[in-house]
């Protein structure tokens, strides 16, 4: 069965600065027509930062959309064209200033594909050094090292609601044993 949808019109609603949304006509595999409201993202990485004692580095920051301070791993946004490595290296450093001597790659996850064209490339990251936090200047977040089996508790608890967050942390579990 095909399930494949074709795009017929875009209309963009926003430009922004981290976003666009534009509202799509789209043909149906049965020949109607339907409207798509997408969000367009440069995409975004995490990195589950694991120190020689086990730890997991994280941070917690104000989240505007839920007016919380939210724990998560060192995350950021891919500029258009941004090798996700690159960029991950470069927010672990900025948020937690940390460098690594090994990544490993543990995948892409799609964070609300309903509406949203965003992916985050998760990494682990081991053999730490640590070196000064580089904060961009409207950054404003505190760092955390928490057990890397004590966060995986936590995942389980519902203590840690980020979805890209609960999916590095448990991958990283399962990778390590």
């Amino acid at each position: 069965m095909n399930l494949t949808e074709n795009t017929l019109d875009k209309v963009y609603v926003f430009k922004g600065r981290i976003i666009n949304l534009r509202c799509d006509k789209v043909l149906l595999p049965n020949g109607n027509e339907a409207t798509r409201e997408v969000i367009e993202h440069p995409g975004g990485v995490c990195i589950a930062a694991l120190t020689d004692e086990n730890e997991l580095l994280f941070v917690r920051q104000f989240r505007y959309p839920y007016k919380e301070v939210v724990l998560e791993v060192p995350a950021g946004k891919l500029n258009y064209g941004e090798d996700p490595l690159e960029c991950g290296k470069r927010e672990l450093l900025e948020e937690t200033g940390a460098k690594a001597e090994k990544y490993t790659f543990l995948g892409e996850l799609y964070p609300s594909p309903g509406y949203c064209g965003e992916i985050i490339y998760l990494y682990l990251a081991e053999n730490l050094s640590f070196f000064d936090q580089k904060l961009d200047e409207d950054e404003f977040l505190e760092v955390e090292r928490i057990p890397l089996d004590k966060a995986v508790q936590m995942v389980l608890n519902n203590e840690i609601a980020d979805a890209k967050t609960q999916t590095v942390i448990l991958k990283t579990k399962l990778l390590r044993g």
